[in-house]
């Protein structure tokens, strides 16, 4: 039934003609009064004003979702949908009636406006479009026509990134908006979003990031057509076709409209036009959207209000009602049909809706909006548990309800996600709010709306924190102020312009964040760099009179301050002497620079003086005189590493009084080098490899900065690198042999450990572990224990010292150290076989280096180059008996001919493959004396140059007078401990 139009009046109008402020004033006067709004979000925030006008106890607000109804409230804010079909309140409003004509809402909007009406006064809000429809439908009604309060001038095209400020880009697809978003952000700080799919809480608070200045952008599909009170001063159409549901479409004038005029607002002018991809709108759109002349609405969408609840054929039969009067047409199916054309199939639903009760029950149900968007039929299922548990038990299974909102409880995700979360919350927070569905309604009204508003803030989170850049917007609203910029930096060295991070300040250098361009920038630097000159001015006069504690040199060159670089060191005139580069810009300018490079140079020089401090004294020693004072220049020029073989003629003629002289500076006579062991530690190791890395321009090759810290670290050894210079190493501390760098005083070490396997005697009362004939010797778990090597690594450390490898099978071998045992005294050691390392086979020949001497004053020279013998092939359980030197030439002759040379024939009958040279070498000389012991007669004699490579060369020389023993040497120690033994 149709009613008249008489008490009803229709004020129409374009937007910005106050109509909601107009109907809330109106309702006001009345002592109790209904609205309805066409959105959440709008029901909102016109409760909000008139709880503002007569306080919360007065006023009642009822969506879908939503339900505060104080006792006696006189007021109630209601969606469209929840307004009630009859009422005995005083006053009724209906805002933005045009939606009658909508094709998915509209027939709702259309049975309130026929049907709904107030005691005293009611109220029909909308577009002027409506006009002849509703005087069509509701003879007698009174039109009221408001003018718009500004004008709306059409601005053409232009770029997104060119827009104006309080700007709102409108488009229809959620990607649409989102990378609009992303793009307004990096090129002006940021925008707001709002979509329709977002809870009203997350539009609420996005729309206040915008209303409160915090971004001048506002990226929105056409829900901001829906009465939202904005303050927008252009609208530009990012799109103009939507999906409505049911196709693609372009918008229509009258929609365009609806959405342009939230531009302006009260009494300032707004301008709106197109973006993007849009093309430009032709000249008849543009003059009727500014003048506001659309098509009048021709049809309202209808459905019929008169269910037949018999059976559920008889609800379908109901709704495909027509329409009996003129201007109204049959809505399409909305989702509640949907749903019932759906379990209309189902057997089970069927046979639960058997009674008139049950079947408005089941219409009940289907009302449920469908929120997540999802297909006709699963909608349809959720709608069909909820209608079972209904029937079956009274109200809804809270087990069934838990589990669903306990999946929904969750904030973390992306934006999508927690959109996706929101939807199927609100589905819950609808449930929780229709009446009698619940067993305890209250409880679950208060948890889905807890989850909802946290969900909601996530949301609100994530979309600023994606599509708003907080420093970039605060800053650019500072400077539309024309606002002198406050700048400040941290302890941190964090810069700061107005509270929001600029950049990082770091020793003298400033490196500032991306995100700021153009003219705004220069701004934010003009603050920056004012901030930076009087903190640069501050650190150089700190620096200058800082301690050497709070500056330290890395291991890259870089020289830091308070752990901020603000130096760097480069090769100089001489390797002690690093020239110094500041780090800083150019800010740091005049005496203050000055005294930062004053200040880091002199801490440079000093660290250098104290870390190297043996290799300074040893520069200085004025008490050395003649060879001494040569050896010490050449270790101070080879920074404290000489091998002893360069400088063996040197230290021959070196006498005890020189020796001792040398050794008051920490200088050691090693076997295989001239060395100062204070200089292998960590600090002085690393300082030198870095300073020889940078004097050769090493810094600029990948590798060295990283290898300097770990040769540093105190390792006895490290794998070697073939691509890295052998001085590097020996710098370092360690001496280069092959696959492995072993440390130089574990070297000197291991010499120790071999010198007495070679002393000892066959038949003597003791053989030490390792010991073989007094000529040969094998690796033992001593050995491998203080290099940190295994086996096949410590044969080719050997190689490398100049050591030569014999191969004799392990029985053999067993039986002759059982034999030597035998005719010694017994010992309480273990058994001499079981700790000889066995390998398959020897490597080839590897270049001789200086081999074993006693560590002080035997010296030892080793051949140029060393020829190791080859073992035969895949040969089983071999020991190698290791010895030092090599082979004259014709021996080596003999050896590639096939034969054995006379010179290795063993007089007693045994196996041949040592020679008496190890025996000479082992025995080295006493106290200095170096005497050869043991000469073989093919041995060429002294002077003799023939080119050939020589195994072992002892240089003879007279006995000397007896003279004071050195306290300082370690020969001292030795004799006394051999005047103990003979006690």
């Amino acid at each position: 039934m149709i009613l008249s139009g008489r008490g009803v009046t229709a004020v129409l109008g374009p937007t910005n003609t106050g109509k909601t402020h107009y109907a809330i004033e109106r309702m006001l006067s009345h002592g109790s009064g209904i609205i309805g709004l066409p959105l959440r979000l709008l029901a909102r925030e016109v409760y909000g004003r008139v709880v503002e006008r007569v306080g919360a106890a007065q006023v009642a607000l009822v969506t879908g979702e939503e339900k505060i109804a104080p006792p006696g409230a006189r007021f109630s804010v209601c969606t469209v949908e929840a307004m009630p079909r009859e009422t005995r309140a005083s006053f009724v409003a209906i805002d933005e009636v045009q939606l009658a004509g909508d094709l998915e809402r509209g027939h709702i909007f259309t049975d309130r406006l026929l049907h709904l009406r107030g005691r005293d006064e009611t109220l029909l809000l909308g577009s002027g479009t409506m006009k002849p429809i509703l005087q069509q439908l509701l003879p007698g009604i009174t039109v009221v026509e408001r003018p718009r309060l500004s004008q709306l001038f059409y601005a053409g095209q232009k770029k997104i990134t060119r827009l104006p400020e309080r700007t709102a880009i409108v488009a229809f697809s959620a990607d649409e908006v989102y990378a609009i978003a992303e793009l307004i952000r990096r090129q002006r700080g940021g925008a707001a979003v709002v979509l329709g799919a977002l809870s009203p809480r997350t539009r609420n608070a996005q729309v206040a990031l915008y209303q409160e200045g915090e971004v001048e952008y506002l990226v929105a599909t056409d829900a901001i057509g829906m009465g939202l009170n904005l303050d927008v001063d252009h609208v530009a159409f990012a799109q103009d076709r939507k999906f409505d549901g049911y196709q693609f479409r372009n918008l229509n004038p009258g929609e365009l409209g609806q959405i342009a005029g939230r531009a302006g607002r009260h009494l300032k002018d707004g301008t709106f036009g197109v973006t993007g991809r849009v093309d430009p709108l032709d000249d008849e759109l543009v003059e009727r959207l500014e003048s506001h002349e659309f098509e009048p609405v021709k049809v309202l969408q209808w459905r019929t209000a008169a269910f037949d609840f018999a059976s559920i054929d008889a609800l379908r039969g109901s709704l495909d009602a027509a329409p009996r009067v003129a201007g109204l047409t049959r809505a399409l199916p909305a989702v509640d049909q949907q749903a019932l054309e759906h379990l209309a199939k189902y057997p089970e639903i069927k046979d639960l809706a058997t009674t008139p009760a049950r079947v408005e029950r089941l219409w009940e149900v289907c009302a449920l909006p469908d929120y997540r968007r999802i297909a006709p039929a699963q909608h349809a299922d959720l709608v069909a548990s909820l209608f079972s548990d209904l029937v079956r038990y009274g109200t809804v299974d809270e087990n069934f309800m838990a589990e669903q909102v306990r999946r929904a409880d969750h904030t973390d995700g992306e934006i999508d996600t927690l959109s996706a979360r929101i939807a199927q919350i609100r589905t819950w927070t609808y449930v929780s709010n229709r009446p009698g569905w619940l067993a305890d309604p209250t409880h679950w009204q208060e948890k889905t709306r807890e989850i909802e508003d946290r969900l909601s803030d996530a949301l609100h989170e994530r979309l600023t924190k994606r599509f708003v850049d907080r420093r970039t917007s605060v800053l650019m609203k500072r400077l539309r102020e024309n606002a002198m910029l406050e700048a400040e930096i941290s302890v941190n060295g964090d810069v700061f312009v107005e509270g929001h991070h600029t950049g990082q300040l770091a020793g003298f250098r400033f490196t500032p964040l991306a995100g700021i361009e153009g003219s705004d920038a220069k701004a934010v630097q003009a603050a920056t760099q004012k901030a930076l000159a009087l903190e640069f001015e501050a650190r150089a006069a700190r620096l200058h009179a800082c301690g050497n504690s709070d500056l330290a040199i890395g291991s890259d060159g870089v020289v830091r301050w308070l752990g901020d670089p603000v130096a760097k060191l480069a090769a100089g005139d001489h390797v002690l002497h690093p020239r110094v580069i500041l780090l800083a810009d150019e800010q740091l300018t005049g005496i203050a620079r000055d005294h930062v490079a004053a200040r880091v140079e002199r801490f440079v020089n000093h660290h250098i003086s104290t870390v190297l401090k043996p290799l300074d004294d040893l520069s200085r020693a004025e008490d050395l005189q003649g060879l001494a004072k040569g050896l010490a220049f050449q270790l101070v020029e080879n920074l404290g590493v000489l091998f002893r073989r360069e400088v063996s003629d040197d230290v021959k003629s070196l006498d005890q009084d020189a020796r001792a002289s040398i050794r008051r500076y920490g200088v050691r006579f090693g076997a295989y080098h001239i060395f100062m062991p204070a200089l292998l530690k960590p600090s002085p190791a690393e300082l030198i490899t870095l300073l020889w890395v940078l004097q050769n321009d090493g810094m600029d090759k990948p590798g060295y900065g990283d290898l300097i810290p770990v040769l540093a670290a105190g390792r006895t050894s490290v794998v070697t690198d073939p691509g890295f210079d052998r001085t590097f190493y020996k710098l370092a501390g360690f001496r280069f042999l092959g696959k492995r760098a072993v440390r130089i005083d574990i070297l000197e070490r291991l010499a120790d450990l071999i010198r007495p396997l070679l002393q000892w005697k066959p038949g003597s009362a003791s053989r030490p572990e390792g010991a073989y004939d007094g000529r040969r010797f094998t690796t033992t778990t001593a050995m491998l224990s203080i290099l940190g090597a295994t086996p096949d690594d410590m044969e080719e450390i050997l190689k490398g010292l100049g050591y030569r490898a014999d191969s004799v099978p392990a029985d053999e071998a067993k039986a002759f150290l059982a034999g030597q045992d035998a005719n010694a005294a017994p010992t309480m050691g273990e058994d001499a076989g079981s700790a000889v390392p066995q390998v398959e086979s020897e490597a080839p020949g590897v270049e001789a280096t200086p081999e074993g001497a006693e560590a002080g004053d035997v010296s030892v020279e080793a051949p140029a180059e060393v020829v190791v013998e080859d073992a035969e092939a895949n040969e089983p359980k071999n020991v190698l008996l290791w010895r030092p030197g090599g082979r004259n030439e014709s021996q080596q002759n003999a050896r590639q001919k096939g034969g054995r040379p006379a010179s290795e024939e063993r007089r007693d009958g045994r196996r041949p493959g040592t020679s008496t040279e190890g025996k000479n070498r082992g025995n080295g000389a006493k106290r200095g004396d170096r005497q050869e012991r043991g000469d073989r007669k093919d041995r060429p004699q002294r002077g003799e140059r023939d080119g050939t490579p020589q195994a072992a060369r002892f240089e003879a020389k007279p006995p000397r007078k007896e003279k004071p023993v050195d306290p300082d040497s370690p020969f001292a120690k030795l004799a006394a401990l051999k005047e103990q033994m003979k006690k």
